[in-house]
């Protein structure tokens, strides 16, 4: 059946024809490159993202889309992560963690170094589903000094798993519901409103974290 017998109209969400997959475009390669380059990527929803990109789109229909975001989002995330191993190569960690912070502590960086020490080359290939490392592994992986070429290939393995993975995974599963309307009225309605209440939930976190003094003893 094709993903496009319920129209956005009967779907309740007519307001996506005006936003459109160029929207989803933005948003989602913007929240990428931030979730895998900068420290405030910690906070953000990246996987519930990547899974309502792909939900929203199948309500378009976009097939093309769908699979085109994929592998543009893919070299997003791989560029993010060369960006934040190069912050990490010449800062260090040492404008990362919080004293008496929840998120950006001494712990979670101690933990995400022991993460790559141990598994090394497959720690950055698994890292890319585990959230907050997802943000950390490529600062900590500069900072450690290692292989460029090395973390260039695990990242982009690592990306390969994961960001065609969710993006498909919401554009098949929605496609699935087309004889249950309502169903994908509400999956398209939860996909948008995790992503919204996250993002903002995500920015207090940060904004919270962000103004506690720096953890000297994490440098």
């Amino acid at each position: 059946m094709s993903v496009v017998s319920a129209a956005p109209e009967a779907l309740g969400t007519g307001w996506l024809n005006t936003a459109g997959p160029v929207l989803v475009w933005v948003i989602v390669l913007s929240f990428v490159f931030v979730e895998c380059a900068l420290i405030i990527g910690l906070f953000l929803p990246g996987d519930s993202l990547l899974f309502a990109a792909g939900v929203v789109l199948a309500s378009h229909g976009a097939h093309f889309n769908a699979w085109a975001l994929s592998v543009a989002a893919l070299l997003v995330a791989v560029v993010g992560n060369q960006v934040g191993y190069y912050i990490g190569r010449h800062t260090g960690t040492r404008f990362v963690a919080r004293r008496g912070g929840k998120v950006l502590t001494r712990e979670h960086l101690d933990r995400a170094r022991s993460f790559l020490d141990r598994r090394g080359f497959f720690a950055v290939v698994a890292a890319r589903w585990i959230p907050w490392v997802r943000t950390l592994a490529p600062l900590v992986a500069g900072a450690a000094r290692m292989d460029p070429r090395r973390f260039m290939l695990a990242t982009t393995i690592g990306g390969l798993l994961w960001v065609p993975t969710l993006v498909l995974l919401g554009y098949y599963g929605a496609g699935l519901l087309d004889s249950l309307p309502w169903v994908k009225t509400a999956a398209v309605w939860l996909s948008v409103g995790f992503f919204v209440a996250g993002t903002g939930f995500g920015i207090i976190r940060y904004r919270r974290e962000i103004r506690r003094p720096l953890d000297e003893g994490a440098a």
